[in-house]
């Protein structure tokens, strides 16, 4: 390899998402600076680098300098050092700073900065705060580009480092040379790979059983995220053999040591073992408790006439509930545990209201809960009752990592009722059901034809399939709704049946419009076509209208549609890029991740307030209330104007535009489509084939969950 050495003058462009850059290097006694590409982190302009590679000449760019290891070298002297940290690459150190800092330290600023930051405080103007600050800057300058050389001198993906730097921060390069199998753990897509290349290049067996543990928990992981609870031991010792080129048999002696560190519980039944996650076994096996324990203590005697129910909804509600309706209520109230089920437009928010009014009449506290934070203000909005979301109620400690409501700590109410449980997964529900008072009654609401849960298990049909609790199912369909297509045509979907579009009169509006188009490119047209022109006439405001598509990848997937309803719809100037897209001012956009720090859940949606590109940051607007996001951050967020059909559970939208192709074939099923149609409250548009609408119609299967819910809640 040649070796150069520079001054970086220039950041022509890099990839915040996998650091790629083109920079300008100028080297001494050189007129022309040297282009350098390849993978640089953590380098600002001003910089001394060595960089080593190879030249390559572009077809169009001319020669260039192909980076394949690189380092910064600090400056020695005091002039250097003054230019150097007052250049503003440190967050809270300007240049008059700078020069009290330098000329207190001499030379051994960078050292103290780097090894003895306490120091700083000898000098006027920084206190602890302001050091604090200085030291955080520091260390995440340098931990960047120490992890990039790291992974440069191992020979793997450096693409990966930001991945790895939002997980560990400045502690990353210390778990890369100590502990590299434990990255399998925390980051399951990419970890393991990772992982074990590092630990190979240092000397590593293939049957060390570090490495076979890793990718036991690492498979696990894995099956995790395609909505399992637990994986069978044959199945999976496979998927680790694949994995991993060791023999399956191999994986017994890892699984007791997985065991005997209370990493993985296993429990046997007829045909196989269940192998589970430590974590995922007690939430599941705690869920099954804690239920049992609820439904023997006694049931609080709530007598109350059916007549007194009519009157007291009628007077307090306006409204007259039907037949179906009262004998609900009516029943509810003799039991500790309820499931209340039914489609769209069977009354099943009217219902929930009605209860408030009548555990009202008794006295009892009633705290209800929605998914997401949209979603619980649509709750409040129509009961008149305040609704939280389950991670604001259960109060989650970030210092701590715990919930500040538990067994030990229950909440204060007499009355839980949970709406829209189809989407709660097992960790969730086990949190939820753990901060019952156990004297407390609790009413699970949901739609159990929905998607089940973007989480691991099948939660709400494992609950009404064990046959512990009275499930309750709405089947009428209220006069007020069967005007409206949206919910009769959903409700055929539900039952297997084609809508029949041909009913929708041509020129005369209507709440669902199914328009056919064959090709992937001219679906894509019409939905800009509806999202620029003719949709935003009727719904202005941006968070009106969402699009929803089945896949990300594809000409109709979530990142082309967002790419384009970004071009189109958002003409704001500058941003900031990360992965496939630019973040400017005005975009909508949705975040991927629980991040308690920030208080922003999985799949809320905001809009970005501001990009400060000087300083590498993104302001959200959630609501009217601003979130930061810095540069490794941004991974958490991603263009909003079209999401997956998943990550649309538990919300609801003025307009929906579904894309529907051929092309999406691996997910076309009846209820995807259903979960689709039902987010939209005011108006539905379908874009696509009819024959993707025939497969997805036809398509009833839902693809297996191994859980064990069910099984445990039947045991006496």
């Amino acid at each position: 390899m040649i070796t150069i050495k520079g001054i970086l003058e220039r950041l022509t462009y890099q990839n915040p998402d996998n650091h790629y850059t083109v920079a300008k290097l100028r080297i001494a006694k050189i007129s022309d600076p040297v282009t350098l590409v390849g993978y640089l982190a953590g380098v600002v302009e001003g910089e001394s680098l060595e960089v080593s590679g190879k030249w390559t000449t572009h077809p169009k760019y001319g020669d260039q300098f192909k980076v394949e290891v690189y380092k910064v070298i600090l400056p020695a002297s005091v002039s250097g050092i003054r230019q150097y940290i007052g250049s503003g690459m440190i967050k809270g150190i300007g240049k008059s700073l700078a020069d009290k800092i330098v000329d207190h330290f001499k030379e051994k600023t960078l050292d103290i900065i780097e090894n003895e930051p306490d120091k700083l405080k000898r000098i006027h103007g920084i206190g602890e705060a302001k050091k604090k600050l200085i030291e955080q800057a520091w260390n995440k300058h340098h931990a960047v580009r120490r992890v990039m050389q790291f992974l440069q001198e191992k020979e793997v993906g450096v693409y990966h480092a930001a991945s790895i730097l939002q997980t560990y921060g400045s502690g990353a390069l210390n778990i890369l040379e100590h502990d590299p199998y434990t990255i399998a753990k925390d980051i399951p897509e990419i970890g393991f790979a990772i992982a074990d290349m590092i630990a190979m290049k240092a000397g590593g067996k293939k049957d060390d059983e570090n490495r076979l543990q890793a990718c036991l928990i690492h498979s696990l992981l894995l099956f995790e995220q395609e909505g399992h609870v637990y994986g069978l031991k044959k199945e999976l010792f496979k998927v680790c053999s694949k994995t991993s080129g060791v023999e399956p048999d191999k994986f017994e002696q890892a699984l007791e040591a997985s065991i005997d560190s209370d990493e993985v519980r296993t429990e046997t039944d007829e045909e196989d073992v269940k192998v589970y996650l430590s974590r995922l076994y007690r939430a599941e096996f705690g869920i099954a408790s804690r239920m049992k324990a609820i439904l023997s203590m006694p049931v609080t005697s709530h007598q109350i006439r059916k007549d007194q129910i009519l009157e007291e909804v009628l007077s307090k509600l306006a409204i007259k509930l039907s037949p179906e309706q009262l004998s609900v209520v009516n029943n509810v109230l003799h039991e500790k545990i309820v499931v209340i089920t039914g489609g769209p437009g069977t009354g099943k928010t009217t219902l929930i209201r009605a209860l408030c009014e009548v555990f009202k009449m008794k006295n009892l506290k009633v705290v209800l809960s929605a998914p997401t934070g949209r979603a619980a203000r649509r709750l409040s909005q129509v009961t008149g009752k305040k609704a939280f979301t389950l991670h604001k109620l259960l109060g989650f400690d970030f210092e701590n990592q715990t919930f500040e409501r538990n067994f030990a700590n229950p909440l204060e109410l007499d009355v839980f009722v949970v709406d829209e449980t189809s989407i709660k997964d097992t960790l969730l529900m086990y949190r939820l059901i753990e901060a019952m008072p156990i004297s407390a009654s609790l009413i699970l609401v949901g739609d159990t034809f929905q998607l089940p849960s973007v989480g691991p298990g099948n939660v709400l049909s494992d609950i009404i399939e064990s046959d512990r609790v009275k499930v309750f199912s709405l089947t009428k369909i209220f006069r007020q709704a069967k005007q409206s297509p949206i919910i009769m045509y959903a409700h055929k979907i539900r039952n297997g049946e084609m809508p029949d579009f041909q009913k929708i009169e041509s020129g005369k509006l209507s709440e669902f419009y199914f328009i056919e188009n064959q090709r992937p490119e001219k679906v894509v047209e019409t939905i800009l076509e509806l999202c620029s022109k003719r949709v935003p006439k009727a719904f202005p405001h941006i968070d009106e209208i969402q699009v929803l598509t089945p896949m990300h990848r594809g000409e109709a997937g979530t990142i082309n549609l967002n790419q384009q309803l970004q071009r189109v719809l958002n003409q704001s100037k500058g941003g900031i890029e990360a992965g496939s897209f630019t973040f400017k001012p005005n975009d909508k956009v949705m975040h991927l991740k629980n991040n308690y720090e920030k208080d922003v859940f999985n799949g809320d949606i905001g809009i970005v307030y501001e990009v400060i590109k000087s300083e590498s940051r993104v302001l959200v607007d959630y609501d009217g209330r601003i979130v930061e996001y810095d540069i490794l951050e941004l991974d958490e967020l991603t263009l909003a104007y079209t999401i997956s059909v998943h990550k649309s559970q538990g919300s609801e939208y003025a307009a929906v535009i579904i894309a529907l192709t051929t092309a999406h074939f691996p997910l076309l099923q009846r209820n995807l489509l259903y979960t689709a149609m039902t987010r939209g409250k005011n108006l539905v548009i379908i874009v696509g084939s009819s024959n993707a609408l025939k497969i997805a119609l036809n398509n009833n299967k839902t693809a297996l969950r191994l859980s064990g819910l069910k099984q445990k809640l039947r045991i006496p």
